[in-house]
């Protein structure tokens, strides 16, 4: 059995977070009209937007379960 969501490494939004995030990132230090300190403001809000995104896709989620979990409490171990 497994839980709702999948791991964040495993998402395509870890992927598009990484990605625009380099992207604006490396586009503030070409462009002449987008300094550091506003791509560091929207990198942050990227950021905040990601956490709330996998907080709100793992609200529903129950715990891993495993069956070595349930014989560690059954008193069987390997």
């Amino acid at each position: 059995m497994s839980t709702e969501t999948k791991a964040a490494v495993k998402t395509t939004e870890l992927i598009a977070f990484i990605l625009v995030t380099v992207a604006m990132l490396i586009a503030s230090q070409i462009a002449d009209n987008f300094d550091a300190q506003h791509a560091w403001f929207y990198a942050s809000l990227l950021t905040i937007g990601y956490m709330i995104s996998r907080g709100l896709a793992k609200s529903g989620s129950r715990d891993y379960y495993d069956d070595e979990d349930h014989r560690e409490y059954a008193g069987t171990r390997r």
